[in-house]
């Protein structure tokens, strides 16, 4: 293919859900990835038997025919499905002082905490409501409805009613979860915790995490399904690539995109490593936003001020990984999340302080062989002071300790268990993931600006992914690509899909 209407660079999640979409919607989607595997930031891998994530390990709703999940939605009008495990609790946070069961059952929720501290989950429970109440008057308008233009006056006028329940909880979608912390809560247990869940969730803590997300999270926890996809992330990608094939897209794996071609401001196509030249009116960039101007742009394609500001965007840290294949021998009761904060004295955010764990295997036993468990465990970690030198070896190996540190407080003789070992470095992120500095994400802070959204200074240049919208999970790139896909259609096409959900 030569010629394309939409030409999407890059198959992680935003790429994949805008490709698809554009694709259902009619239109001709070419989508070049550099790698051999799609999936970016939450492409499966496998190793001797063991089968991993490379990066989101956590869902909700996605077996569940009413969820928000912008994922789900997108599923549904693409035909697909993904079988999921549900489970509760969906994990445990180990604090120095107390380890609290993470429930989506609010009641239970409530109670672990109250166990901790009981004024604490008094005034939990006050933040809590006001973030159901925020949930429920979003939930009203599915994601699938969104677009990022004028056209989304007329769609949101269709979903008045639903609007009116918005009304009381318009100051809180602007608002910090911060915020609205500091109105209701004392307890510096709580505090804490608020804190962690921001964290896990956006890659910042309460002030800088806006509001809205944590109540879709606080959400879909207790309202839908925590769920595992059976076939892990890889099996979420699957489901994309065959609905993206089964309305007319063409996916190219190991095609690596040089350079956007640009005449006057306007987008002509896409020029390959190989040489090769594509050509399409509209280019859809799910790189990030840093490497999208520096590497796919030649500087005098955008505006300089523009092009400044962007590449000023503050950005995640990157992160360390342990994959880990382990004897399974008398863990009978292991339970599959797990974060561990080592020092209560030190920030959350501060690199290998906060330990996130995943054990999926402990739902699909598909994942590991017979007797074991696949084992995934990262840590915040900066991409500055990172080579391939001489003392690499010697330096994963030394800030992966803090990583088995936390598996301790989980499986105490982890280090005997283990049968086959592998640790990612943001050199790793960077390689595998082509992401700059191996990053996961823009880490603007609620209050200090808004995320750029999928429109350029380029004429029919788009971007996706997870610096065009808040928040670094599967859900807010998923809804980036929405945004991007009908952006693109008339609304009169983008209702008749919703007719589907």
């Amino acid at each position: 293919m030569q010629q394309a209407d939409v030409i999407v660079i890059g198959s992680g999640i935003g790429g994949l859900v805008a490709g698809a979409l554009l694709a259902r919607y009619g239109k001709q989607v070419l989508l070049c990835e550099s790698h051999t595997i799609a999936g970016g930031a939450v492409h499966g891998f496998s190793r001797q038997g063991f089968h991993f994530d490379s990066g989101a390990s956590f869902y909700c709703g996605l077996s569940d025919p009413n969820s928000l999940n912008p994922l789900r939605q997108v599923l549904a009008v693409l035909g697909e499905t993904i079988p999921a495990i549900p489970y509760d609790p969906f994990g445990h946070y180990h604090f120095p002082d107390a380890t609290l069961p993470i429930y989506g059952d609010s009641e239970k929720y409530r109670a672990a905490i109250a166990a901790i501290t009981p004024q604490g989950a008094t005034e939990f429970a006050q933040l809590e409501k006001r973030f159901l109440s925020l949930y429920e008057g979003l939930r009203a308008i599915p994601t699938l409805a969104l677009r990022s233009d004028l056209n989304l006056i007329p769609t949101l006028i269709r979903y008045f009613p639903s609007l009116l329940k918005l009304l009381p909880n318009l100051g809180l979608i602007q608002s910090s979860v911060g915020a609205l912390m500091d109105q209701t809560i004392r307890d510096p247990w709580v505090r804490r915790l608020i804190d962690l869940e921001c964290f896990l969730l956006s890659g910042l803590k309460a002030h800088g995490t806006i509001a809205p997300e944590v109540a879709f999270m606080f959400g879909e926890r207790s309202r839908s399904v925590i769920d595992y996809p059976i076939g892990g992330s890889a099996a979420i990608v699957d489901a994309l690539i065959r609905g993206f094939k089964k309305w007319g897209g063409q996916l190219r794996l190991g095609t690596h995109v040089e350079q956007i071609l640009v005449e006057a401001t306007i987008v002509k196509g896409v020029r390959l490593r190989n040489g090769e030249t594509l050509n399409a009116p509209i280019v859809i960039s799910n790189a990030t936003i840093w490497d999208t101007y520096t590497h796919l742009l030649q500087p005098s394609d955008v505006p300089t001020a523009y092009r400044q500001s962007a590449l000023a965007t503050p950005t995640v840290d990157s992160f360390m990984h342990l994959h880990l294949g382990i004897r399974a021998d008398g863990l009978e009761a292991l339970t599959g999340h797990h974060v561990v904060v080592h020092d209560a004295d030190q920030d959350i955010t501060e690199p290998g302080n906060t330990c996130m764990i995943s054990i999926p295997s402990v739902w699909d036993k598909s994942l590991a062989p017979p007797g074991h468990h696949g084992v995934h465990a990262y840590t915040l970690e900066p991409y500055e002071g990172w080579m391939r030198d001489e003392q690499y070896e010697l330096k994963k190996r030394s800030r992966s300790h803090s990583l088995f540190r936390a598996l301790e407080r989980v499986i105490p003789d982890i280090r005997q268990r283990i049968v086959l070992e592998l640790i990612g470095t943001p050199l790793t992120h960077a390689r595998y993931l082509r992401r700059h500095q191996g990053t996961y994400g823009a880490a603007i802070a609620a209050g200090t600006g808004l995320f750029p959204s999928c429109h350029t200074p380029i004429s029919g240049l788009y971007r996706v992914g997870d610096s065009t919208t808040p928040g670094i999970g599967v859900p807010a790139v998923a809804a980036s690509g929405i945004l991007c896909a009908n952006t693109l259609v008339h609304p009169k096409q983008t209702l008749e899909l919703l007719k589907l959900l």
